[in-house]
């Protein structure tokens, strides 16, 4: 089964971080994303730009409106993302358990919605 994990982390606190810790960090991030390629378990993946660089989009009476950045302001934004193939809820949880930023953030599991063609 395909999950999604999310990952959110405080923006803020990775800008105050010292380079230092910083770079321990995106280390532990490199060692994750090659072990996780190597069970097997990784079907994709990449980390965001920070979240002032984002636009969201609606549509509303068929009128396009844009505004810059994420739509809610929260302590926490997504800054990136894995796609992963676990056995099921519990394999997915000790995957996203060893993505480093579990530890500073959080990381939001969620199932792939599987359609079958008809």
């Amino acid at each position: 089964m395909r999950y999604l994990c999310l990952i959110y982390d405080n923006e803020q606190a990775w800008e105050k971080m010292p380079k230092e810790e910083s770079d321990a960090v995106f280390g532990e991030y490199f060692a994750f994303t090659e072990g996780i390629k190597q069970s097997g378990k990784h079907l994709g993946g990449q980390a965001l730009q920070p979240s002032p660089t984002a636009t969201t989009v609606r549509v509303r009476n068929r009128k396009v409106t844009t505004t810059d950045g994420p739509f809610a302001e929260t302590k926490e934004q997504l800054g990136g993302y894995y796609l992963i193939n676990a056995n099921d809820l519990n394999d997915a949880i000790q995957v996203a358990a060893k993505i480093p930023s579990a530890r500073y953030g959080s990381v939001e599991i969620r199932p792939i919605m599987e359609f079958t063609s008809m």
